[in-house]
């Protein structure tokens, strides 16, 4: 297998960045980090690849478009974070990226922001949209034209996308429904689900793997509400509000997507935490907090950084190799959290 800047790069403990910048005997490198360099490529047999030819031949900047319905839902912002450390690493290559950000899972500002997406005429597309026929089309369109397309964090089933980043759900709702088996004295579970979208793939695909699983361990349980929050805090607050008003029996609280804080204050405002088990997924401050005070008794987290540093970085390979090198998904860890490791 061919030596890449990456080996050269984690074996010399520096950036790709810095590694490319030696190679090319570019200023800005200290003498004793670029003889190193220059030792261990020499070292490990390395031969430039073809993307100094094809950098030289493009003579413009590479420019990476991302869509990410993020306003409103601080999860976004570690994923914008790694999207941004991608973009700081091949900084040397010309490479920038726009992040345009939506409030909705409305499938006609997804389409318009899409469009504007294929519009400005970037290089490669990483999105985080709706699964839903209009936006598969809108997609496959764009992918017809030759421009790449990574999903990330979501899936989007059946488009021509290049490859998905992000957490597998189906494994997060089974992880969830394993430690609620081991937390449960065999009372019968009376659960309320408050989920983001009924069209993001990865929301219904943590509730179908939370429902398998708690069939899997033979629990007893009954869905009795399913409620759609559109990721919102105040959207959450009142439909959990009126869920647990109007169904005193539920003894378990499944969030599944965003809303979390929302959720949280509706079980506090009925002064039910004390009889409750509650469960949510990631880790942002407000749910850090609901996991100290013992409101939640586990939040599952999926690497959102690596989410976004990963999409582009595969963006980037794909360009490089001039789309002949296959990518295949990469699918982040599910990282349980509890109070003892919350800040971890």
């Amino acid at each position: 297998m061919a030596v890449t800047i990456k080996d050269i790069a984690r074996k010399a403990e520096v950036s790709r960045g810095t590694v490319d910048r030696v190679l090319h005997n570019r200023k800005g490198v200290n003498a004793e980090v670029a003889e190193r360099v220059n030792s261990i490529a020499k070292e490990m047999g390395f031969s430039p690849n073809r993307a100094g030819k094809v950098l030289a031949a493009r003579k413009q900047p590479i420019r990476f478009g991302c869509l990410l319905p993020s306003i409103g839902n601080p999860f976004f912002n570690d994923l914008i974070a790694g999207i941004h450390l991608g973009e700081k690493e091949l900084a040397d290559y010309g490479v920038s990226i726009d992040v345009l950000q939506v409030k909705s899972f409305d499938k006609n500002i997804h389409l318009e922001a899409i469009k504007r997406l294929k519009d400005n005429r970037y290089q490669g597309l990483c999105i985080t949209s709706i699964d839903v026929p209009e936006v598969k089309e809108a997609i496959d369109d764009i992918v017809i034209s030759g421009l790449p397309v990574i999903t990330v964090n979501t899936d989007i089933t059946s488009t021509g996308r290049l490859c998905y980043v992000g957490p597998d759900y189906t494994h997060g709702g089974r992880t969830a429904a394993g430690l609620l088996s081991m937390m449960n004295n065999e009372e019968k579970l009376f659960i309320l689900i408050v989920t983001g979208s009924f069209h993001i793939k990865g929301h219904n695909e943590r509730i179908k793997g939370f429902t398998e699983g708690l069939e899997a361990h033979k629990m007893n349980f009954e869905v009795v509400c399913l409620l759609e929050s559109m990721d919102d805090d105040e959207q959450a607050f009142t439909l959990t509000s009126e869920c647990l008003k109007q169904n005193p029996q539920i003894n378990c609280v499944f969030i599944a997507a965003a809303g979390v804080k929302g959720a949280c204050e509706a079980i506090m405002h009925l002064h039910m935490q004390d009889h409750l088990k509650v469960m949510s997924f990631d880790d942002i401050p407000s749910t850090k907090a609901l996991v100290k005070q013992g409101i939640i008794s586990f939040t599952l987290c999926q690497e959102p950084r690596q989410q976004g540093y990963i999409a582009i970085q595969k963006l980037f390979s794909h360009l490089m190799s001039e789309g002949k090198t296959p990518m295949e998904d990469t699918i982040t860890k599910t990282i349980i959290k509890i109070p003892e490791n919350i800040e971890d």
